[in-house]
């Protein structure tokens, strides 16, 4: 017998691919996002933070496929030490996922010199491969540190929500492997989506990263301690892929 999915992975799943995309709202801080009269897409992502268990699902599903250079992310779970005041134990250890925020206004734009990074009409930032000189403008520019100059190409590379994956009616690859369900994909326009549901009922924890600089990210977090909503004052540790023994 096929084992059952998480039920909150499979419900997700299953809204996406019968064309009701989950919806996306921001705090009480934050101005909510604007619902467009076109009826076009707008992608977003939800990221809570209490059921990732940092296990890289996500990010060996990314590297997988998009296939990203050894060294480089396009998504990643940083994991922190941190010392707690509140339990019998000295320090635990925190969760970050982290990606590009697709924001809606989105700093790496203005700066490139050739207008290789654009947004697409669906909310989705994205690169011109074919047109992108490898400057790295837009890595320097962009708040997240979600770009990276990609070893391979020479070219600016960055999680992309996998657009081809999105296209072509599936969720993007760290959604789809999440075991925790701590990731959830959807339109930011239908008003009756499972994730504005989720939002409003928590809408106080709703946070977004860095929102001090004014960029309007587009991924949100639900359990994001406000200590790491801004610049964090220490090193996350990076996950790395163990190299197979020959």
């Amino acid at each position: 017998m096929k084992d059952e999915e998480p039920r909150e992975v499979s419900a997700s799943r299953r809204a996406f691919l019968r064309g009701i995309p989950v919806l996306t709202a921001a705090a009480a801080a934050l101005p909510a996002p604007a619902l467009a009269a076109d009826g076009k897409h707008h992608w977003a992502m939800l990221v809570d933070v209490r059921k990732c268990i940092g296990c890289q699902a996500c990010t060996v599903a990314c590297i997988q496929e998009n296939a990203v250079p050894e060294g480089s992310f396009r998504t990643i779970v940083s994991t922190y030490s941190v010392k707690l005041t509140d339990a019998d134990q000295p320090a635990g250890t925190y969760m970050l996922p982290r990606l590009c925020n697709h924001c809606e206004e989105p700093p790496c734009i203005p700066v490139c010199p050739v207008g290789a990074t654009f947004k697409r009409e669906d909310g989705i930032v994205a690169v011109d491969g074919d047109r992108c000189v490898g400057c790295a403008y837009c890595v320097q520019a962009c708040p997240y540190d979600a770009r990276f100059i990609n070893h391979a190409t020479n070219k600016a590379d960055k999680c992309t929500f996998c657009a081809h994956r999105v296209d072509a009616g599936l969720l993007p690859a760290c959604v789809e492997t999440c075991v925790g369900g701590a990731r959830i994909f959807g339109d930011l326009n239908d008003p009756q989506g499972e994730l504005r549901r989720r939002l409003d009922a928590a809408k106080a924890e709703v946070k977004v990263l860095k929102p001090e600089q004014g960029t309007e990210p587009r991924v949100f977090y639900i359990g994001l301690d406000e200590r790491f909503q801004g610049k964090v004052e220490g090193q996350g540790t990076l996950w790395q892929p163990r190299k197979a023994h020959g």
